[in-house]
Parts: C-alpha cells; structure tokens; sequence
C-alpha cells in the first residue's frame, strides 16, 4: 500500500497506520487503515501509508506523504495495548522518553522532538464532535489527553510541526486497543475486533470532514 497511487486531482485524506514492534507480528493499527486505501470519504480518497516504528524514519515517511499528497486531512492511527477505547488525543507533546527501543534499536530519553517546536501542540481536528459521533454509533472512545512518549506521540508532534505552515490542512491521533488475537496473547487485556476500528475510522473521518465547530462536551480526565 506504500507504493505510489494514482490520486487524481480530487481532495485527499492522508490515513497512516504503524508497523508491529515490541514482539508484534501485527499491528491492528496498520490492518485497519490499509483496508481503507482508495475509499472515499465525504468526496475525499483515502491514502494510506504505513510508519515504521522507529523516531526519525516515521517523520520521514510522514512528511513525504504530506508533501506527494497535500491532503485536507491527515490522521494517524496508533496501536496502545491496555487501552480498552479508541482514544482520540488531544495533545502532543515535545519529547522522546522511549521505555524500549525503536525498531531500529534506537531509545531517545528526554530529547526534543523539534529543537524550534513548542512544548506541546492540540490536534485540529473536531475531537468532541469525534468522540460524540463515535460514542452514538455505539462504538467505545475517550479523548485522551496523553499519546505517551514513544514513536506514536514522536509522529503526532512531528505530524503538527509539519502542518504549523499548512493552515488548510488539519491533522489527529487516535490510538485504538489490541486485535483480539493480541490479546488472547495478553491474558485480561481488552481488544476490539479490526473491522469495528475500520467503522470508527470511517466515522471519525466523515465526522472531521463535515465539522467546522466542535461540540463543547465535557470529556476531561479525572488524574
């Protein structure tokens, strides 16, 4: 799905997914955005593209894809066992503390991400209209307000960094639980089925498409 696709002329929607790491042989995140290449969405056609789990490699491919595709939408999807919601982020914050290496051996600790970058960055998207439109179809989501320190939030800060001169296009994470088959790897971890975390997508996409103000709702974190 890396290789190059004929988009048209149309809008585009940038849809990136992650590679298996940490003793994965899969990454759900990666099956449910690769199932959705070449959809259309709200008059928009959806690229995927797939990260490496490793810091700088996934800014790499990020930026290139941003700039062959130049879409109105990008979202990242991310893969955090233990989570029981698709967790819709918020905030991207401006560090590398890796609590294991990349897949490319690497572990940053305390390092900025962009030595000329802020301390954090929000998301752009609508993520309360996001999360009410996932939550009325029946589907679990949260808006978190952390996405970790690892290659996830190292690609949605750099992912923001790279959009900073980009005003039309708007950008997001959402990390989504284990497979099942992960799970059952993973004795008491939650799951979702992978074709529930495509639905979602399909949902969160149409959702940031067609909102230009977000919902005012409460979803704030108790700690």
């Amino acid at each position: 799905m890396n290789s190059a696709v004929a988009y048209g002329d149309g809008p585009s929607i940038l849809l990136t997914g992650f590679a298996p790491f940490g003793g994965e042989s899969h990454n759900p995140s990666w099956e449910a955005v690769s199932l959705l290449d070449g959809e259309v969405i709200a008059g928009h056609r959806i690229a995927a593209r797939r990260l490496p789990v490793e810091f700088r490699a996934s800014l790499d491919v990020l930026r290139e894809s941003i700039d062959a595709l130049a879409p109105e939408l990008v979202l990242c999807i991310g893969q955090a066992g233990g989570r029981a919601q698709l967790s819709i982020e918020r905030v991207a914050i401006n560090v590398d503390d890796a609590r294991i290496p990349d897949n490319a051996g690497q572990s940053p600790v305390d390092e900025a991400i962009a030595a000329d970058g802020p301390a954090a960055y929000f998301a752009t998207l609508p993520i309360k209209a996001m999360l009410h439109a996932l939550r009325d179809a029946g589907i679990p989501a949260e808006i978190s307000q952390s996405a970790g320190t690892y290659v996830c939030n190292h690609a949605f800060y750099g992912l923001m960094h790279a959009l900073r001169d980009r005003p039309a296009t708007r950008g997001g994470f959402i990390h989504i639980p284990y497979s099942p088959a992960q799970a059952a790897r993973h004795p008491g971890a939650p799951s979702l089925p992978v074709d529930t975390v495509v639905a979602a997508l399909r949902i969160a996409m149409e959702t940031a498409l067609g909102t230009t103000a977000d919902r005012r709702i409460a979803a704030g974190a108790e700690h």
